[in-house]
């Protein structure tokens, strides 16, 4: 079960039986940035057990369009693509697969492309996947909608107690919270200082932002944290907001910030105040509200994690599963730049890789 879990038991109650009795075939978690529609559908999938034979598996889809989506499906599933572009043949062998795989679970998480999401679901209809879409809104039909809202706040009530004085203030938001929590246990800050900052550069103020990522809440705690993580924990955040793929080990976070011996304690001092996640255990990765508040004040170059990451999958091919996402980050980042001698040295890491 991930933590921090709190205040959901009654909504995941409701998604265990519409997922159990087959009713939830589609469903979208939509909420605000940071309401906790990933933390529920991990605990969705944790839950569910086994009622999904075929396991679950996890996407970070973005923005990436419909064709790019079914390639990632395919790569995890060591399905061929026949070409790199090439796309005969790709889906009848996917739907086979997913057919042999039985009943599953499948979360589109950070669904942003309506259409590619929409594109994808109707090629692969009809097979025994159930689909959970996180998403900040979701404008396609055939999919329940299930909002998602800060947990305890229709009862009023404190999911953290400990910074209970701020959860009006940071409108219930878990993350800001769940910051301001650890912040505040780890002996950081005290509550009382903390609102006082947070009130002093403006936190009630009404204004308007650029789109639901784009959180005051968030971006004043990443402000006050910023100063106080260090030149290397800095570092390691801004190579985790400028990153496309979905998350990193501790090794190449260390060695795509250049930080040296000084990494681990760092990424220690990062996740003890909650400004980092563990989307699985050693890999690392920001929740996109503090991803947003660290890329406009940062600086980064995509070439050299492309090449960091083609080098690494070069030299260990078994590390597929993991490093998927940026190896579609560099693909994307040759077609983006086009970069003939980069699109073709992919192709051969493809052929390598048995996917071709």
């Amino acid at each position: 079960m991930p933590e921090p879990f709190r205040g959901r038991a009654g909504e995941l109650r409701t998604l265990v039986a519409a997922y159990a009795s087959g009713e939830g075939v589609r469903v979208a978690l939509v909420g605000s940035g940071g309401s906790g529609k990933s933390t529920l559908a991990a605990a969705l999938g944790h839950r569910l057990g086994r009622r999904i034979p075929g396991g679950r598996e996890w996407f970070r889809v973005g923005r990436w369009d419909h064709r790019t989506l079914l390639d990632m499906l395919a790569i995890r599933l060591r399905v061929p693509l026949g070409g790199y572009r090439e796309s005969a043949g790709r889906l009848s062998r996917l739907r086979r697969s997913l057919d042999a795989r039985g009943r599953m679970l499948v979360v589109l998480d950070n669904h942003e492309n309506d259409r590619a999401t929409a594109g994808l679901l109707n090629a692969l209809d009809g097979l025994p996947v159930r689909w959970l879409i996180t998403a900040r809104r979701c404008l396609l039909s055939g999919v329940s909608v299930f909002p998602v809202v800060p947990p305890l706040v229709t009862a009023g009530r404190n999911p953290f107690p400990r910074v209970g004085e701020l959860t009006a203030l940071l409108r219930w938001n878990p993350l800001a919270l769940d910051v301001s929590n650890a912040l505040v246990a780890t002996g950081a800050v005290t509550v009382g200082v903390l609102h006082d900052w947070l009130t002093r550069r403006g936190v009630a103020r009404v204004s308007a932002i650029a789109h639901e990522d784009d959180l005051p809440e968030i971006r004043l705690l990443v402000r006050w944290a910023w100063p106080r993580v260090g030149a290397t924990g800095r570092r390691l955040l801004t190579v985790l907001a400028h990153l496309e793929g979905d998350h990193v080990d501790a090794d190449s976070l260390a060695s795509l910030a250049r930080a040296g011996r000084g990494a681990a304690a760092a990424l220690r001092r990062l996740a003890r105040w909650h400004l980092v996640q563990q989307p699985l255990p050693g890999l690392w990765a920001l929740h996109a509200t503090i991803r947003h508040a660290i890329e406009g004040r940062t600086r980064f170059d995509q070439g050299r994690a492309v090449a960091h990451y083609v080098a690494l999958l070069e030299g260990h091919p078994e590390r597929l599963d993991l490093e998927q996402t940026h190896l579609f980050a560099a693909m994307n980042h040759a077609h983006t730049t086009s970069d003939l001698g980069l699109a073709l040295r992919l192709e051969r890491l493809l052929e390598r890789l048995d996917l071709a």
